[in-house]
Protein backbone atom coordinates (compact mmCIF):
# COMPACT_ATOMS: atom_id res chain seq x y z
CA UNK A 1 0.00 0.00 0.00
CA UNK A 2 2.97 2.42 0.92
CA UNK A 3 4.62 1.86 -2.80
CA UNK A 4 0.91 2.16 -4.51
CA UNK A 5 0.45 5.73 -2.33
CA UNK A 6 4.12 6.72 -3.10
CA UNK A 7 3.55 5.99 -6.88
CA UNK A 8 0.33 8.16 -6.51
CA UNK A 9 1.90 11.00 -5.24
CA UNK A 10 4.88 10.78 -7.38
CA UNK A 11 5.93 12.82 -10.59
CA UNK A 12 6.96 10.24 -12.37
CA UNK A 13 3.48 8.99 -13.49
CA UNK A 14 2.52 12.21 -14.57
CA UNK A 15 5.16 12.88 -16.86
CA UNK A 16 4.57 9.11 -18.00
CA UNK A 17 0.77 10.28 -18.69
CA UNK A 18 2.04 13.59 -20.35
CA UNK A 19 4.38 11.82 -22.16
CA UNK A 20 1.61 9.34 -23.53
CA UNK A 21 -0.41 12.51 -24.52
CA UNK A 22 2.44 13.65 -26.37
CA UNK A 23 3.98 16.52 -24.11
CA UNK A 24 7.54 15.85 -23.22
CA UNK A 25 10.80 18.43 -21.65
CA UNK A 26 13.25 18.97 -24.40
CA UNK A 27 16.76 18.96 -23.14
CA UNK A 28 18.17 22.44 -22.56
CA UNK A 29 20.81 21.92 -24.90
CA UNK A 30 18.76 20.88 -28.02
CA UNK A 31 15.61 22.43 -27.58
CA UNK A 32 14.67 25.14 -29.90
CA UNK A 33 13.83 28.59 -28.81
CA UNK A 34 9.46 28.30 -29.68
CA UNK A 35 7.43 29.85 -27.22
CA UNK A 36 4.10 28.03 -26.14
CA UNK A 37 1.40 29.40 -27.62
CA UNK A 38 0.41 31.66 -23.99
CA UNK A 39 4.03 33.45 -23.68
CA UNK A 40 3.75 33.91 -28.15
CA UNK A 41 3.02 37.32 -28.00
CA UNK A 42 5.81 37.83 -25.49
CA UNK A 43 8.50 36.41 -27.95
CA UNK A 44 9.65 36.15 -31.32
CA UNK A 45 9.18 32.46 -32.57
CA UNK A 46 11.45 30.41 -35.17
CA UNK A 47 10.57 27.72 -37.21
CA UNK A 48 10.32 24.64 -35.46
CA UNK A 49 6.80 24.28 -34.87
CA UNK A 50 6.86 22.01 -31.55
CA UNK A 51 8.77 23.35 -29.40
CA UNK A 52 7.64 25.61 -26.75
CA UNK A 53 8.82 27.54 -23.72
CA UNK A 54 6.56 26.89 -20.64
CA UNK A 55 6.62 29.82 -18.51
CA UNK A 56 6.95 29.74 -14.38
CA UNK A 57 6.28 32.33 -11.66
CA UNK A 58 8.32 30.90 -8.99
CA UNK A 59 11.26 28.27 -7.76
CA UNK A 60 10.45 25.74 -4.73
CA UNK A 61 11.47 25.51 -1.03
CA UNK A 62 14.94 24.22 -2.61
CA UNK A 63 15.52 27.26 -4.17
CA UNK A 64 16.20 25.57 -7.43
CA UNK A 65 14.29 26.93 -10.74
CA UNK A 66 13.80 23.62 -11.70
CA UNK A 67 11.75 22.33 -8.74
CA UNK A 68 8.49 23.29 -7.54
CA UNK A 69 6.74 23.90 -4.40
CA UNK A 70 5.75 26.28 -1.99
CA UNK A 71 7.71 29.20 -2.82
CA UNK A 72 8.68 32.95 -2.57
CA UNK A 73 8.06 34.42 -5.79
CA UNK A 74 11.24 34.72 -7.27
CA UNK A 75 11.17 34.74 -10.96
CA UNK A 76 12.95 31.01 -12.57
CA UNK A 77 14.09 30.34 -15.88
CA UNK A 78 11.60 29.02 -18.83
CA UNK A 79 11.19 24.98 -19.56
CA UNK A 80 11.18 24.04 -23.03
CA UNK A 81 9.00 21.44 -24.39
CA UNK A 82 7.27 19.91 -27.22
CA UNK A 83 3.53 19.11 -28.31
CA UNK A 84 2.94 16.13 -30.27
CA UNK A 85 -0.75 15.90 -30.32
CA UNK A 86 -2.40 19.22 -29.93
CA UNK A 87 -6.00 17.79 -30.37
CA UNK A 88 -5.13 16.76 -26.32
CA UNK A 89 -3.36 20.21 -26.10
CA UNK A 90 -6.19 21.94 -26.58
CA UNK A 91 -8.83 19.84 -25.27
CA UNK A 92 -7.04 19.73 -21.95
CA UNK A 93 -6.34 23.65 -21.59
CA UNK A 94 -10.27 23.80 -22.24
CA UNK A 95 -11.28 21.00 -19.34
CA UNK A 96 -8.74 23.06 -17.30
CA UNK A 97 -10.69 26.34 -17.72
CA UNK A 98 -14.03 24.43 -16.28
CA UNK A 99 -12.63 25.06 -12.99
CA UNK A 100 -11.61 28.22 -12.86
CA UNK A 101 -13.19 31.98 -12.44
CA UNK A 102 -14.64 32.44 -16.12
CA UNK A 103 -16.43 28.94 -16.16
CA UNK A 104 -18.24 29.43 -12.22
CA UNK A 105 -18.96 33.39 -13.54
CA UNK A 106 -20.39 32.21 -16.59
CA UNK A 107 -21.97 28.85 -16.16
CA UNK A 108 -23.93 29.30 -12.55
CA UNK A 109 -25.41 32.64 -13.93
CA UNK A 110 -26.84 30.68 -16.81
CA UNK A 111 -28.22 27.92 -14.78
CA UNK A 112 -29.91 30.27 -12.57
CA UNK A 113 -31.18 32.41 -15.30
CA UNK A 114 -32.24 30.24 -18.02
CA UNK A 115 -32.42 25.98 -16.71
CA UNK A 116 -33.71 26.43 -12.87
CA UNK A 117 -33.08 28.69 -10.28
CA UNK A 118 -34.08 26.18 -7.57
CA UNK A 119 -31.14 23.67 -9.35
CA UNK A 120 -28.85 26.66 -9.44
CA UNK A 121 -29.21 27.26 -5.57
CA UNK A 122 -28.59 24.06 -4.58
CA UNK A 123 -25.35 23.89 -6.74
CA UNK A 124 -23.89 27.17 -5.71
CA UNK A 125 -24.47 26.16 -1.92
CA UNK A 126 -22.66 23.24 -2.20
CA UNK A 127 -20.05 24.37 -4.30
CA UNK A 128 -19.09 27.34 -1.89
CA UNK A 129 -18.78 24.97 0.77
CA UNK A 130 -16.89 22.74 -1.28
CA UNK A 131 -14.33 24.65 -2.54
CA UNK A 132 -13.47 26.30 0.56
CA UNK A 133 -12.91 22.90 2.35
CA UNK A 134 -10.51 22.07 -0.84
CA UNK A 135 -8.75 25.27 -0.65
CA UNK A 136 -8.53 25.19 2.91
CA UNK A 137 -7.11 21.89 2.75
CA UNK A 138 -4.20 23.08 0.76
CA UNK A 139 -2.57 25.49 3.17
CA UNK A 140 -2.94 23.27 5.93
CA UNK A 141 -1.33 20.16 4.04
CA UNK A 142 1.30 22.28 2.64
CA UNK A 143 1.77 19.14 -0.59
CA UNK A 144 4.13 20.62 -2.97
CA UNK A 145 2.66 20.58 -6.56
CA UNK A 146 4.96 17.57 -8.89
CA UNK A 147 8.39 19.18 -9.72
CA UNK A 148 9.70 20.24 -13.38
CA UNK A 149 11.54 18.72 -14.32
CA UNK A 150 10.35 15.59 -14.69
CA UNK A 151 6.84 17.39 -15.31
CA UNK A 152 5.98 19.81 -17.93
CA UNK A 153 4.15 22.39 -16.71
CA UNK A 154 2.17 24.25 -18.27
CA UNK A 155 0.14 26.81 -15.83
CA UNK A 156 1.78 29.87 -13.97
CA UNK A 157 -0.81 31.72 -11.77
CA UNK A 158 -1.90 28.99 -9.73
CA UNK A 159 1.85 27.23 -9.07
CA UNK A 160 2.25 28.87 -5.99
CA UNK A 161 -0.24 27.21 -4.58
CA UNK A 162 -0.12 23.55 -2.63
CA UNK A 163 -1.55 20.55 -4.16
CA UNK A 164 -3.27 18.46 -2.21
CA UNK A 165 -6.36 18.25 -2.93
CA UNK A 166 -7.10 18.92 -6.49
CA UNK A 167 -9.72 22.17 -6.35
CA UNK A 168 -10.10 21.88 -10.03
CA UNK A 169 -11.17 17.98 -9.60
CA UNK A 170 -13.41 18.80 -6.60
CA UNK A 171 -15.06 21.74 -8.58
CA UNK A 172 -15.66 19.10 -11.58
CA UNK A 173 -17.09 16.40 -9.04
CA UNK A 174 -19.26 19.12 -7.16
CA UNK A 175 -21.03 20.74 -9.89
CA UNK A 176 -21.82 18.08 -12.19
CA UNK A 177 -22.88 15.83 -9.52
CA UNK A 178 -24.79 18.07 -7.95
CA UNK A 179 -26.43 19.18 -10.71
CA UNK A 180 -27.63 16.11 -11.58
CA UNK A 181 -28.90 15.35 -8.14
CA UNK A 182 -30.90 18.29 -8.00
CA UNK A 183 -32.59 17.62 -11.12
CA UNK A 184 -32.62 13.74 -11.69
CA UNK A 185 -36.21 14.06 -9.56
CA UNK A 186 -37.10 17.50 -10.29
CA UNK A 187 -37.15 16.75 -14.31
CA UNK A 188 -38.24 14.04 -16.93
CA UNK A 189 -34.83 12.73 -18.64
CA UNK A 190 -32.51 10.16 -18.86
CA UNK A 191 -30.67 9.90 -16.30
CA UNK A 192 -28.45 7.50 -16.76
CA UNK A 193 -27.47 10.30 -19.96
CA UNK A 194 -27.33 12.96 -16.92
CA UNK A 195 -24.82 10.80 -15.77
CA UNK A 196 -23.02 9.70 -18.49
CA UNK A 197 -22.38 13.68 -19.06
CA UNK A 198 -21.24 14.18 -15.01
CA UNK A 199 -18.78 11.25 -15.33
CA UNK A 200 -17.26 12.81 -18.76
CA UNK A 201 -16.95 16.17 -17.31
CA UNK A 202 -15.50 15.29 -13.81
CA UNK A 203 -12.60 13.25 -15.89
CA UNK A 204 -11.80 15.35 -18.13
CA UNK A 205 -11.04 18.11 -16.12
CA UNK A 206 -9.76 15.29 -13.80
CA UNK A 207 -7.07 14.47 -15.99
CA UNK A 208 -6.12 17.97 -17.02
CA UNK A 209 -4.89 18.67 -14.02
CA UNK A 210 -2.61 15.70 -14.66
CA UNK A 211 -1.77 16.90 -18.07
CA UNK A 212 -1.29 20.24 -17.54
CA UNK A 213 1.23 19.13 -14.84
CA UNK A 214 -0.36 20.60 -11.76
CA UNK A 215 -1.58 17.79 -9.82
CA UNK A 216 -0.58 14.65 -9.07
CA UNK A 217 -2.45 11.29 -9.52
CA UNK A 218 -3.01 11.27 -5.63
CA UNK A 219 -4.40 15.17 -5.29
CA UNK A 220 -6.68 14.54 -8.21
CA UNK A 221 -8.22 11.15 -6.64
CA UNK A 222 -8.35 13.00 -3.10
CA UNK A 223 -10.05 15.47 -4.70
CA UNK A 224 -12.85 13.41 -6.33
CA UNK A 225 -12.82 11.10 -2.89
CA UNK A 226 -12.93 14.44 -0.38
CA UNK A 227 -15.70 16.18 -2.85
CA UNK A 228 -17.98 12.96 -3.25
CA UNK A 229 -17.83 12.36 0.53
CA UNK A 230 -19.60 15.89 1.24
CA UNK A 231 -22.06 16.15 -1.64
CA UNK A 232 -23.68 12.23 -0.09
CA UNK A 233 -23.03 13.33 3.30
CA UNK A 234 -24.64 17.26 2.68
CA UNK A 235 -27.09 15.54 0.49
CA UNK A 236 -29.97 15.28 2.65
CA UNK A 237 -29.63 18.31 4.19
CA UNK A 238 -30.04 20.42 0.84
CA UNK A 239 -33.66 21.20 1.25
CA UNK A 240 -33.71 22.04 5.12
CA UNK A 241 -30.73 24.91 3.68
CA UNK A 242 -32.42 26.79 1.09
CA UNK A 243 -35.77 26.84 3.38
CA UNK A 244 -33.21 28.80 6.23
CA UNK A 245 -31.87 30.98 3.52
CA UNK A 246 -35.12 31.79 1.71
CA UNK A 247 -37.44 32.21 5.67
CA UNK A 248 -34.99 33.06 8.06
CA UNK A 249 -35.07 36.77 8.99
CA UNK A 250 -31.10 36.62 10.04
CA UNK A 251 -30.19 34.17 7.41
CA UNK A 252 -28.44 36.50 5.21
CA UNK A 253 -26.73 38.37 8.14
CA UNK A 254 -25.26 34.94 9.15
CA UNK A 255 -24.04 34.04 5.46
CA UNK A 256 -22.26 37.42 5.00
CA UNK A 257 -21.19 37.07 8.55
CA UNK A 258 -19.78 33.45 7.95
CA UNK A 259 -18.40 33.98 4.59
CA UNK A 260 -16.22 36.75 5.84
CA UNK A 261 -15.32 35.17 8.86
CA UNK A 262 -13.75 32.28 7.40
CA UNK A 263 -11.76 34.17 4.58
CA UNK A 264 -10.24 36.06 7.22
CA UNK A 265 -9.65 33.57 9.13
CA UNK A 266 -8.33 31.68 6.29
CA UNK A 267 -4.85 29.47 7.32
CA UNK A 268 -2.26 31.35 7.86
CA UNK A 269 0.07 31.27 4.29
CA UNK A 270 3.64 31.01 4.93
CA UNK A 271 3.81 32.60 1.06
CA UNK A 272 1.37 34.33 -0.94
CA UNK A 273 -0.59 32.40 -3.43
CA UNK A 274 -3.77 32.56 -5.21
CA UNK A 275 -5.32 30.52 -2.72
CA UNK A 276 -6.73 32.86 0.13
CA UNK A 277 -7.97 35.43 -2.66
CA UNK A 278 -9.74 32.49 -4.81
CA UNK A 279 -11.37 31.00 -1.82
CA UNK A 280 -12.17 34.55 -0.43
CA UNK A 281 -13.84 35.06 -3.84
CA UNK A 282 -16.02 31.48 -3.91
CA UNK A 283 -17.43 31.91 -0.84
CA UNK A 284 -18.63 35.83 -0.50
CA UNK A 285 -20.19 34.94 -3.70
CA UNK A 286 -21.95 32.19 -2.11
CA UNK A 287 -22.79 34.75 0.93
CA UNK A 288 -24.20 36.82 -1.82
CA UNK A 289 -26.33 34.65 -3.63
CA UNK A 290 -27.81 33.33 -0.24
CA UNK A 291 -28.72 37.34 0.36
CA UNK A 292 -30.47 37.12 -3.36
CA UNK A 293 -32.56 33.99 -1.95
CA UNK A 294 -33.71 35.62 0.93
CA UNK A 295 -34.43 38.79 -1.42
CA UNK A 296 -36.30 36.74 -4.10
CA UNK A 297 -38.28 34.89 -2.05
CA UNK A 298 -39.64 37.42 0.54
CA UNK A 299 -40.81 39.96 -2.58
CA UNK A 300 -41.64 36.90 -4.35
CA UNK A 301 -39.64 37.61 -6.88
CA UNK A 302 -38.59 34.43 -8.51
CA UNK A 303 -41.80 32.25 -8.63
CA UNK A 304 -42.24 28.40 -7.96
CA UNK A 305 -43.75 26.63 -10.62
CA UNK A 306 -47.59 25.80 -9.43
CA UNK A 307 -47.44 22.18 -10.15
CA UNK A 308 -45.37 19.37 -8.78
CA UNK A 309 -42.29 17.67 -10.39
CA UNK A 310 -41.22 16.44 -12.23
CA UNK A 311 -41.75 18.44 -14.67
CA UNK A 312 -41.18 17.84 -18.79
CA UNK A 313 -38.07 19.83 -20.01
CA UNK A 314 -39.46 22.60 -22.43
CA UNK A 315 -38.81 21.53 -26.54
CA UNK A 316 -36.18 24.00 -27.62
CA UNK A 317 -37.75 26.77 -30.46
CA UNK A 318 -36.16 29.75 -32.07
CA UNK A 319 -38.09 31.54 -29.58
CA UNK A 320 -36.86 30.25 -26.19
CA UNK A 321 -33.61 30.08 -27.32
CA UNK A 322 -33.51 33.86 -28.44
CA UNK A 323 -34.98 34.50 -25.26
CA UNK A 324 -32.52 32.20 -23.10
CA UNK A 325 -29.69 34.16 -25.43
CA UNK A 326 -30.50 37.43 -24.59
CA UNK A 327 -31.08 36.55 -20.83
CA UNK A 328 -27.45 35.10 -20.92
CA UNK A 329 -26.28 38.29 -23.20
CA UNK A 330 -27.73 41.22 -20.69
CA UNK A 331 -26.90 39.14 -17.76
CA UNK A 332 -23.39 38.46 -18.33
CA UNK A 333 -22.70 42.15 -19.79
CA UNK A 334 -24.54 43.51 -15.91
CA UNK A 335 -21.92 41.15 -14.26
CA UNK A 336 -19.39 42.13 -15.78
CA UNK A 337 -19.77 46.12 -15.62
CA UNK A 338 -21.05 45.48 -11.95
CA UNK A 339 -17.78 43.51 -11.05
CA UNK A 340 -15.24 46.53 -12.84
CA UNK A 341 -17.19 49.14 -10.92
CA UNK A 342 -17.63 47.49 -7.64
CA UNK A 343 -14.25 46.22 -7.45
CA UNK A 344 -12.55 49.34 -8.72
CA UNK A 345 -14.97 51.41 -5.63
CA UNK A 346 -13.89 48.28 -3.36
CA UNK A 347 -10.32 48.30 -3.49
CA UNK A 348 -10.24 52.38 -3.63
CA UNK A 349 -12.30 52.23 -0.18
CA UNK A 350 -10.25 49.26 1.22
CA UNK A 351 -6.62 50.82 0.09
CA UNK A 352 -7.74 54.15 1.53
CA UNK A 353 -8.69 52.70 5.31
CA UNK A 354 -5.30 50.36 5.34
CA UNK A 355 -3.39 53.65 4.22
CA UNK A 356 -1.59 51.68 0.93
CA UNK A 357 -2.06 52.75 -2.65
CA UNK A 358 -4.29 50.89 -4.93
CA UNK A 359 -1.78 50.89 -7.67
CA UNK A 360 0.73 49.27 -5.34
CA UNK A 361 0.49 45.30 -6.28
CA UNK A 362 2.03 44.02 -2.94
CA UNK A 363 0.12 45.94 -0.79
CA UNK A 364 -2.95 44.01 -2.51
CA UNK A 365 -1.74 40.41 -1.14
CA UNK A 366 -2.30 41.84 2.40
CA UNK A 367 -4.74 40.48 4.01
CA UNK A 368 -6.59 43.54 5.45
CA UNK A 369 -6.73 44.76 1.70
CA UNK A 370 -6.98 41.21 -0.37
CA UNK A 371 -9.61 39.84 1.78
CA UNK A 372 -11.94 42.93 2.33
CA UNK A 373 -12.15 43.95 -1.36
CA UNK A 374 -12.80 41.03 -2.56
CA UNK A 375 -15.41 39.71 -0.07
CA UNK A 376 -17.25 43.35 -0.86
CA UNK A 377 -16.68 42.51 -4.52
CA UNK A 378 -18.13 39.57 -4.58
CA UNK A 379 -20.86 39.06 -2.36
CA UNK A 380 -22.68 42.24 -4.29
CA UNK A 381 -22.20 40.36 -7.52
CA UNK A 382 -23.40 36.85 -5.91
CA UNK A 383 -26.95 39.87 -5.28
CA UNK A 384 -26.25 41.39 -8.71
CA UNK A 385 -26.29 38.35 -10.81
CA UNK A 386 -29.25 36.50 -8.79
CA UNK A 387 -31.07 39.32 -7.75
CA UNK A 388 -30.67 42.38 -9.82
CA UNK A 389 -29.96 40.43 -13.30
CA UNK A 390 -33.89 38.32 -13.09
CA UNK A 391 -35.35 41.59 -11.89
CA UNK A 392 -33.65 43.10 -15.12
CA UNK A 393 -35.09 40.24 -17.67
CA UNK A 394 -38.48 40.26 -16.10
CA UNK A 395 -38.75 44.18 -16.57
CA UNK A 396 -37.60 43.41 -20.12
CA UNK A 397 -40.14 40.58 -20.38
CA UNK A 398 -37.78 37.64 -20.63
Amino acid sequence: MYDLLNKLCGPELVAQFQRLCGLSLLPEDKSPHRLSPEADRQAQPVSTPQAHTARRGHHANTGHPETNGAVSGTPVSRKKYKIENYFLYYLFLFAATLGQEVFYITFLPFCYWNIDPYVARRVINIWAIVMYIGQASKDVLKWPRPPSPPVVKLEVRVDAEYGMPSTHAMAATVIPFTFLLATMNRYKYPCELGLLLAVTICTLVSLSRIYTGMHTVLDVLCGIAITALLVVVSYPFWDAIETFQMKNRFAPLLALLLSFLVSIYYPELDHWSTARGDTTNIVSAGGGAALATWINHQWDLIPEPLSAPPYEIPSLSLGLLFRMGARFTIGIVIVFFARQAIKSLALALVCRLAGVSPEDQEARKLLRVEVPYKYITYSCLGVVGLAVCPAVHRYLSL
